[in-house]
C-alpha cells in the first residue's frame, strides 16, 4: 500500500508564533508551521525546545502569545495522542477509548460501533475489558491511539507517543501506525526527538532549535512506503539519518554560538 498523497492545500498554517510562560520561560520565537493535507510531517528537537508547546498550540489547548494560527479550509475534528496514554484506571479499555464519544452525547449505537472499530484498528479487540494494570506500556499507547481515532479526526497531533518504550515495541508501534496512516489516510504531525524514529515516519521533517524554538531546517525524505526492517537497515536510511543528525546538530551549535 502507497503512502496517501499529500495535497498541496495547506490545512493549518502558524505565522511567527511565540509563547511566553507566566514563569518568563520562552518557548517558542518566531515559529512557523505549515501541514499540509494527507501528509506525515515530523517535528525534530532537543528536549525543551518547545515542540510540546507548538503541538498544543495547533490542537488549540493552548494560546500563542505572539503570531496566528489559520486554517485556511475551515478547522478541523483534532485528535491527540500525548507522552502518557492519560488511561483512567477504573474504567475498561473500551471505557477509556469511548470517552471521548461519551464527552460529545454521541448515542449507544454509535459509540459501541465506534470503539469497537477503533479497537480492531490497533490490535486491541481482544483486550476491550481488561484494565489499564493489566496491559503492557505498548498496549496503553495503542489504547490512548484508539482514543484519538475514535472521533475519526482529520488530524492527528501524537506528542513522543513512543518515547518511554522499548525498543522493540517502540519499532512495532512505528511500524503500525504507518499502516494506520496509510490504510485511514490521515494528517499527522508527529513529534520526536529521535533522529532514527523521524527518518523512518516521515514525509518532511522539520529541525528545530533549542528553546526558545523555532524551525531552522526542512528535510523531505522521499524514501517510498511501505517502510520496513529491509528499509531500517538499508544504506539509504542511514544517508537520511545522517543528513538530519548533521542539521539538528548545526541547529544546536548555531543556537549556542549566537
Amino acid at each position: 500500500m502507497s503512502a496517501p498523497a499529500a495535497t498541496t492545500a495547506t490545512i493549518v498554517s502558524l505565522r511567527h508564533v511565540g509563547k511566553t510562560f507566566d514563569s518568563g520561560t520562552t518557548a517558542l520565537a518566531g515559529f512557523d508551521l505549515d501541514v499540509r493535507g494527507g501528509e506525515f510531517v515530523s517535528l525534530l528537537g532537543p528536549s525543551g525546545c518547545g515542540k510540546s508547546t507548538a503541538l498544543r498550540i495547533v490542537a488549540g489547548l493552548s494560546a500563542p502569545s505572539a503570531g496566528t494560527v489559520a486554517w485556511p479550509q475551515g478547522e478541523r475534528r483534532i485528535g491527540f495522542v500525548f507522552q502518557e496514554p492519560t488511561l483512567m484506571p477504573w474504567a475498561t479499555v473500551s471505557a477509556n477509548v469511548a470517552l471521548p464519544l461519551r464527552l460529545a452525547h454521541a448515542d449507544s449505537r454509535t459509540t459501541d460501533s465506534a470503539v469497537a472499530q477503533s479497537l480492531a484498528r490497533v490490535g486491541l479487540t481482544d483486550f476491550s475489558g481488561a484494565y489499564p494494570r493489566e496491559l503492557s506500556g505498548g498496549m496503553k499507547m495503542r489504547a490512548s491511539i484508539a482514543r484519538a481515532l475514535v472521533t475519526e479526526p482529520d488530524l492527528l497531533l501524537m506528542d513522543e507517543p513512543f518515547a518511554a518504550l522499548d525498543e522493540i515495541s517502540r519499532f512495532k508501534l512505528n511500524n503500525d501506525l504507518l499502516s494506520l496512516w496509510q490504510s485511514l489516510r490521515r494528517t499527522v504531525v508527529f513529534v520526536t526527538h529521535s533522529v532514527f524514529e523521524s527518518v523512518y515516519l516521515s514525509q518532511r521533517i522539520l529541525v528545530m532549535s533549542p528553546r526558545p524554538g523555532r524551525v531552522v531546517a526542512e528535510i523531505t525524505i522521499p524514501a517510498a512506503y511501505p517502510r520496513d526492517e529491509e528499509f531500517r537497515t538499508s544504506a539509504e536510511y542511514a544517508g537520511y539519518c545522517r543528513q538530519v543528525a548533521q542539521a539538528l546538530a548545526a541547529a544546536m551549535a548555531g543556537e549556542r554560538a549566537a
